[in-house]
């Protein structure tokens, strides 16, 4: 088997493998928030709690995104194209706004939790 064909699989099981924690990070803190949200929330519903699992959530979702940003970066390091590029280019800007996004909402969210 040709060297570069035994790095092209590997590099596409890297990428692979980086996106895949990327989707089970979002996952396992999806459901983490929904079973805190169905044992904590409906039993106390009161808006420390709501704010919790909102907080745990967020922290999740921008790690997720990080390793998904990551696998875009993975998958475009061998020999971009100018289109990869530019679609990388968009990718990243979107994904941190949204990283930034999240990360204010979860300090300001954090600062009326530590207020409390």
């Amino acid at each position: 088997m040709d060297v570069e064909v035994i790095l092209q699989r590997g590099h596409q099981l890297l990428v692979t493998g980086v996106e895949l924690v990327g989707a089970v990070v979002i996952v396992v803190g999806a459901t983490l928030a929904a079973l805190r949200f169905v044992i904590d929330g409906l039993r106390r519903r009161d808006a420390a709690v709501f704010t919790r699992i909102r907080l745990s959530l967020g922290r999740f979702l921008t790690l997720g995104l990080e390793f998904q940003l990551a696998a875009d970066i993975l998958r475009t390091a061998l020999s971009p194209t100018f289109a990869q590029i530019g679609q990388l280019a968009a990718i990243a800007a979107i994904r941190t706004v949204l990283n930034y996004v999240l990360g204010r909402e979860i300090e300001h969210e954090q600062r009326q939790v530590d207020d409390r």
